[in-house]
């Protein structure tokens, strides 16, 4: 499975930005993708996970209501949209999957994609 996120920019808090990370290669039953995301300084986090099949989603409780992660099979993508911006989302994120339905933690997830830059400015 490869992985290409794009969608980071600079954007003032309040703001939007539509995250997508397109994948290539194998899938399965209980494929699921995530987004996590990871701050200067401080650990890799998790931020939404979506199981593609049963297109169920999940949140970290720090985005939920202003982050909604989404699914277009036909075009083998994974959005995240993340309205209400603020200073603390500012991060590299990154789109992980993996072929199971597994815990939202980064040792679980197999494959990854390169980082997009999210920088929100207060």
């Amino acid at each position: 499975v490869q992985l290409q996120a794009s969608g980071g920019g600079l954007v003032q808090a309040g703001g939007s930005l539509r995250l997508s990370c397109a994948f290539s290669g194998r899938t399965s039953d209980t494929y699921s993708m995530a987004w996590f995301r990871q701050a200067p300084g401080k650990e890799r986090e998790f931020v939404a996970r979506i199981i593609w099949n049963a297109n169920r989603p999940s949140y970290a409780d720090s985005v939920k209501g202003r982050f909604t992660i989404s699914r277009d099979a036909a075009k083998n993508t994974v959005y995240l949209q993340m309205n209400s911006l603020k200073p603390e989302d500012t991060a590299v994120y990154y789109c992980a999957a993996d072929l199971n339905v597994v815990p939202v933690i980064v040792s679980a997830y197999e494959f990854w994609g390169q980082g997009t830059q999210v920088t929100v400015s207060s």
